[in-house]
């Protein structure tokens, strides 16, 4: 059966009155927004500190992510860690959160197979991202993958032309920029795909590192 437009009211209706970063987690519990919420095991909220300089914001959450309750502690959350740690990003300076909080999934035999977000879902989850956005005020925010990317740049941004690219003095903060999801990572045919798909995340989070260690040092 399809969806309906009234199915969609939007996360703008259950934001608290006053807008922080726990009462904001807290009020995501609650949401109903969109369909998702019927799926998904629980809201999986940002995580980080609130004066984190960078926010890297995904897709949505996984499946360790929709029983965790916590972003990015699956596979791809370990790919993200590492290629963190090789370009210098400090771990805690960043705020990691999803552009859609629930899981959307299709059954596979007793396996949740990861379903794409659509452009209903994704606007009706915008206000707690624009809300945690507002709150943390990053200095740089690194988007993984086509569906962050859009969500902020618009529906005609296209990450196999922008990837990697800096753009200066967006709404969202003085520095953003998009690179792959490390999920496509893992989707790689061939051991030698998923280490070039890896070199081009860690070649892209390199620019963002140092356009970060200038600003920290003044340069």
């Amino acid at each position: 059966m399809a969806k309906k437009l009234e199915d969609y009211p939007t996360a703008e209706a259950y934001l608290p009155e006053r807008i922080t970063l726990p009462a904001l987690r807290e009020a995501a519990q609650e949401c109903r927004g969109c369909p998702l919420y019927k799926i998904g095991t629980q809201t999986v909220f940002g995580e980080g500190k609130r004066d984190a300089r960078v926010m890297m914001i995904g897709e949505q959450p996984g499946d360790q992510e929709d029983k965790a309750g916590k972003p990015f502690v699956g596979p791809a959350g370990k790919i993200l860690n590492d290629a963190l740690a090789e370009v210098g990003i400090d771990r805690d300076e960043v705020y990691v959160a999803n552009a859609v909080k629930h899981f959307k999934w299709e059954p596979r035999g007793t396996r949740r197979i990861h379903a794409k977000p659509n452009a209903r879902e994704i606007q009706a989850c915008k206000p707690w991202l624009t809300a945690e956005l507002q709150v943390v005020k990053p200095q740089m925010v690194i988007c993984l993958g086509a569906t962050a990317a859009q969500a902020l740049m618009g529906k005609d941004f296209r990450i196999t032309k922008s990837r990697g690219e800096i753009f200066r003095d967006t709404q969202y903060a003085p520095w953003l920029m998009a690179t792959a999801h490390p999920s496509s990572i893992l989707r790689m045919p061939s051991s030698e795909d998923r280490e070039a798909a890896y070199r081009a995340l860690v070649a892209d989070l390199q620019v963002a590192a140092h356009e970060l260690g200038a600003a920290k040092t003044g340069r």
